[in-house]
């Protein structure tokens, strides 16, 4: 089945067709998806521009009630949607269900924010004079959204751009266009104006490239790799465009001689290895204290050679497979490179072959790492972690601390002096104690520092941030 662009209300064929391969069955082939061309592109921000007025200065109930019905169908249809998540992107089928579900909160979070939008009222310092501070729409926004959580990250851009009255352009990742798809025709059929919300699946040398450049976009929301980033950064900075960046992490876990070894256990396995690795806020650095340290390293082995890795959809599964070939041999070269550089291979680290062809690797941990290997330098966006010996809490921080990302940072320890220290001097947005630093709740900020974030903070009420832009009025009674 071929599925189309949705560009002023209309469903249009693109430049080319690209097959939607299912990593855990390769010879699966979810449907075909049509890519936009640069004319179309350019036609979607058109479109979008022309909706703003009506949409912007439209009635709110309106708005709130499409909000909720978006959320609702999400929700009634979560077992379906999550099923071809968990199909096109390779994560398991619990994990792909509660991300839809995840979808559905959201969209239903922001219709109740858009009747909570409130301003300000001061009294001026001189007399006679009101002060009113209210928020408006920011314009056209561009979404730009990667394949590893292709209906949740939607969600969490799409929903507040609508809730604040913007008009979006929407690209979701070449990977994962189902779910992004799956998306835009509820909301398409939930009530939206034409032009209002625009669907553009394609490449991001063409789609991504005309977004970034375009004068006609207002602001531009963009969650991808750094190098990708960096490059929307430059392009959109030459028309003052509006900008939020999230770039990835290289997010330490510390585990302290007082942990729970059990607990401590668990949350390295999950914020390591679930979703495949293949998450932002995934502990890849495993920083362990003396005392410790090798009674965790064979524990946690000993729970990874349990896990189970097999096909997304299949009962059972604990691991899903790698999202597709090009993913898994830059995995594989990063697990030779450690070897190379002296760290010591415990556990997996290998490929695995299933009933159907796919991208399947044992996850793989490492011991015996030091901080300058690019194994704990770069973001290897796989099940891949390294565990880093140190003597105490303080040459832990300073390790945790020793990274150009600062996007999530997690501990393990029964001390609450060490665990409110950590708090406060954990060079990151988003600060774990004794859960897993993958995971986060919908209405919250999401966020980090450093190399990993730029602009305002995602989800919850501060989307409002970026969303909106603030309005101060004067006004003097006669």
């Amino acid at each position: 089945m071929t599925y189309n662009n949705l560009i002023a209300g209309e469903w249009l064929g693109g430049g080319e067709l690209v097959a939607n391969i299912n990593p855990s069955d390769t010879g699966d082939v979810i449907g075909e998806y049509s890519f936009a061309t640069a004319a179309q592109t350019q036609a979607a921000i058109a479109a979008a521009r022309a909706a703003f007025p009506a949409w912007s200065l439209g009635a709110v109930q309106a708005r709130a009630e499409m909000l909720d019905r978006i959320g609702g169908e999400l929700l009634a249809r979560s077992a379906e949607l999550g099923r071809m998540l968990s199909r096109e992107e390779g994560k398991t089928l619990a994990e792909g269900i509660g991300e839809t579900v995840r979808a559905g909160n959201i969209f239903k979070f922001f219709a109740g924010e858009v009747l909570r939008s409130g301003g300000e009222s001061l009294p001026s310092v001189r007399p006679g004079i009101a002060v009113d501070i209210t928020r408006e729409p920011v314009g056209v926004v561009a979404l730009i959204t990667p394949w590893n959580f292709p209906i949740a990250i939607p969600a969490w851009k799409i929903a507040p751009a609508l809730a604040y009255g913007n008009c979006v352009v929407f690209k979701p990742a070449e990977l994962a266009p189902a779910s992004a798809w799956a998306l835009a025709d509820i909301i398409a059929r939930s009530g939206v104006p034409s032009g209002v919300f625009n669907l553009v699946m394609g490449r991001g040398n063409v789609v991504g490239e005309v977004l970034a450049a375009s004068p006609d976009i207002d602001a531009i929301s963009f969650t991808g790799s750094q190098q990708v980033g960096r490059q929307v950064a430059r392009q959109a900075v030459a028309n003052l465009t509006k900008l939020q960046l999230e770039m990835g992490g290289k997010n330490p876990h510390i585990i302290l001689d007082d942990a729970d070894l059990d607990s401590a256990v668990n949350v390295a396995l999950q914020s390591a290895f679930f979703s495949t690795g293949q998450r932002c806020t995934a502990a890849s650095r495993l920083i362990v204290t003396d005392g410790i340290h090798d009674r965790f390293v064979a524990a946690l082995a000993q729970r990874m050679q349990a896990l189970r890795v097999g096909h997304a959809l299949a009962d059972g599964s604990e691991i899903g497979p790698v999202v597709d070939a090009r993913q898994l041999d830059k995995d594989l070269e990063y697990i030779e490179s450690a070897r190379a550089e002296g760290a010591r291979l415990v556990c997996g680290g290998t490929r695995l072959q299933r009933e159907t062809e796919g991208f399947y690797l044992a996850p793989a941990l490492f011991a015996e790492t030091t901080p300058a290997m690019r194994l704990n330098r770069e973001e290897v966006f796989g099940p891949v972690a390294g565990v880093l010996r140190v003597r105490d809490y303080d040459e832990a921080l300073a390790l945790a601390n020793d990274t150009p990302f600062g996007l999530t940072a997690g501990i393990s320890t029964t001390s609450l002096k060490y665990a409110a220290h950590f708090r406060r001097h954990a060079q990151a947005g988003m600060v774990m104690v004794n859960v897993p630093t993958a995971g986060v709740d919908y209405h919250v900020p999401f966020g980090g520092r450093k190399q990993s974030s730029y602009g305002a903070r995602e989800q919850g009420r501060y989307a409002a941030d970026f969303y909106t832009t603030v309005k101060t009025a004067y006004v003097a009674a006669y």
